[in-house]
């Protein structure tokens, strides 16, 4: 049984078929992949803002934010680079097994990978709820961050391969849907654990085992795509995986297609040294700067730190993670609005209007912050002030739902040919990673030091990445991945890279 529209590509080549129950039922099965790391993202800063466990693993840290009589100021009471430690180290990790699960995912298919990143993220909970000391608790978490590398790279690669073009934003935009209600689910429970008298934080770490298991468990039951399959010489198979994904028979023309790629990608040794090749360097350039300005929007500071820096803004413990409920809440409403939009509106006017409405709002949460505390940071914000910081912070965060969030994995995974294409999204993790690591182990310190100047830093970045998609990223809506070089070739800037004999052109 198929159910929807014909899949058309938009101006490419209309291939048949149908979006069948069978497809969206795969997607969303591989899209829980996103799950573990929304709730590590969720999670970190709620344990961090525990008494309890700052006692018993940074006691200096907990010493500095209950001094009833210190000068501290506001913004630099949680500066701690241990702290900063224990929530970024995840993130180099998940950088380097980005660069290993490239290989995973080509030899060994998709699936591969996302069941080895489940099951190692799986351990890494396991050691970080029985954590003793803070070693322990950080080697769990380069255990959770080589689940994530792997999870990371390989789930949106298998997202945009299995959907047809038509809907294959939204489809894709399901991994960042598990990212949002993996996030929420973790403000849930760490408003929960944090009333429980001893070992709330234990529960917290301990839960991510939960989304491990959904991830690894889904994992073993999925398909692989027909790109993998025929990647790896199993082409009958992977024929008969398009027939069932597409809901017909005919089938012929998107599998030579897909036949012809696979024999182009076949001629690459080296990936990652054809990916530096001039007729790359739109896939290149875009892939490198779509997830370095990701992080510059601040976002996973405001995610992963939000219980801290809404008790940095002088809201109490439990008003600090229920601020962080409700932005979580945020999060994942807009994200559904991506979902019906980004194949409707496409990939440009999201990433514009998004990038417009966070950039007003971080700097009007800048001058607000500026307004109470100051250079000093003395001072309180009444309620009304602290309303407005909140309503400001979730406008900022249904903004980036909507557009860098879902858009930052989406687009680096849906530009690349099959001879790039696993090296490719490997470099989104491994930048996008790296530079979480960055951002996440200097917010505190740059919050002590740039002060309310630090939404002004990020605003500003905001506006840089606004004009360079304004500018430099086409509209990639509709269009069939494998014939993806007609949109390179039609492009102002991008055109001159791209050889006339390019694959995919024959059918522009």
């Amino acid at each position: 049984m198929a159910v929807g529209v014909g899949i058309d590509s938009g101006g490419g080549k209309q291939y048949e078929g149908r979006v069948t129950p069978f497809v969206i039922a795969t997607c969303l099965v591989a899209a829980t992949g996103g799950l573990i790391f929304g709730y590590d993202i969720g999670i970190s800063g709620g344990v961090t803002s525990m008494d309890e466990f700052l006692m018993k693993f940074f006691p200096s840290v907990y010493a500095k934010e209950k001094n009833p009589i210190g000068h501290e100021s506001q913004y630099c009471k949680f500066e701690n680079h241990l702290l900063t430690l224990f929530t970024s180290s995840l993130y180099l990790a998940a950088l380097v097994a980005s660069f290993f699960s490239a290989a995973t995912t080509r030899k060994l298919g998709r699936k591969a990978s996302m069941t080895v990143g489940g099951l190692v993220f799986l351990v890494g909970a396991i050691l970080n709820g029985a954590a003793m000391n803070v070693w322990m608790l950080i080697i769990g978490r380069i255990l959770l961050g080589v689940g994530i590398g792997y999870a990371n790279q390989s789930v949106p690669v298998y997202l945009s391969e299995m959907a047809p073009a038509k809907i294959r934003g939204a489809l894709n935009i399901g991994f960042q849907m598990a990212i949002t209600i993996g996030i929420f689910a973790a403000n849930l429970v760490n408003y929960e654990t944090a009333q429980m008298k001893e070992n709330g934080w234990r529960v917290s770490l301990g839960l991510a085992a939960v989304p491990a298991l959904i991830m690894t468990v889904g994992a073993l039951f999925l398909p692989d795509t027909t790109n993998s399959l025929i990647e790896r010489g199993m082409k009958e198979e992977a024929r008969e995986m398009l027939q069932k994904i597409r809901g017909t028979t005919e089938v012929d023309a998107e599998y030579d297609d897909l036949v012809e790629a696979s024999e182009v990608s076949k001629l690459v040794e080296n990936p990652w040294k054809t990916i530096m090749e001039p007729r790359y360097r739109p896939q290149l350039v875009i892939t490198a700067l779509i997830p370095f300005f990701q992080q510059l929007t601040g976002i996973n500071v405001i995610m992963f730190y939000a219980p801290v820096l809404f008790k940095t803004l002088g809201f109490g413990d439990d008003a600090a993670l229920m601020s962080a409920v409700v932005s979580g809440l945020v999060n994942v409403f807009a994200t559904v609005v991506s979902v019906f939009t980004v194949d409707r509106f496409g990939r440009r006017a999201l990433f514009l209007e998004g990038g417009i409405q966070m950039f007003v709002c971080q700097i009007a949460t800048g001058a607000l912050i500026a307004s109470v505390f100051g250079v000093s940071g003395d001072g309180a914000f009444s309620k009304e002030k602290g309303n407005l910081a909140l309503a400001l912070i979730c406008i900022y965060v249904a903004a980036f739902a909507w557009s860098w969030g879902p858009l930052g994995w989406l687009v680096p995974s849906e530009i690349h040919p099959l001879e790039t294409r696993s090296a490719g999204q490997s470099m989104n993790v491994s930048v996008n990673m790296f530079f979480t690591f960055i951002i996440g182990q200097l917010f505190l310190s740059m919050l002590c030091h740039l002060k309310f100047g630090l939404f002004f830093f990020f605003g500003g970045w905001v506006l840089v990445m606004t004009v360079f998609v304004y500018f430099f990223i086409p509209e990639t809506k509709n269009v069939p991945i494998e014939e993806m070089n007609r949109v390179w070739k039609s492009h102002w800037f991008w055109g001159k890279y791209i050889p006339d004999d390019a694959p995919g052109l024959a059918h522009a």
